[in-house]
Parts: structure tokens; C-alpha cells; sequence
């Protein structure tokens, strides 16, 4: 699956995802084939970090 390339927009997507498909970041990376280091940095850039005890990038 294409994900969004736009930061802002994909931080929206995967929160989206995140909450209504996926226990965790590491079962979405998994079942979209995305690099979980490379889409970490992505949001990184717009300051935005996974908390793993929500699920969700804040």
C-alpha cells in the first residue's frame, strides 16, 4: 500500500490506522511493507514520536 508522502497528512493516516486496525506500530509496518526506523523519522521531522503505551504518534 502507498502511504501518504505529505508528514502531516500520514501522521493523520497512521494515527487513523493505528486506532482502527493495528495493536502496534510494529503489526502496521508489518502488513503495509513501510520501514518502521524511515517512518518514524518522517513524523520525527514534524515533531511527532510514537508513544507505544497509547499507540499512537503525539
Amino acid at each position: 500500500m502507498k502511504i501518504p508522502q505529505d508528514p502531516v497528512i500520514l501522521l493523520s493516516f497512521v494515527n487513523l490506522k493505528l486506532r482502527d486496525q493495528y495493536s502496534g506500530l510494529d503489526a502496521l509496518c508489518e502488513d503495509l511493507e513501510v520501514d518502521r526506523e524511515e517512518l518514524a523519522r518522517r513524523l520525527a521531522s514534524i515533531n511527532y514520536h510514537y508513544n507505544e503505551g497509547k499507540n499512537q504518534f503525539e
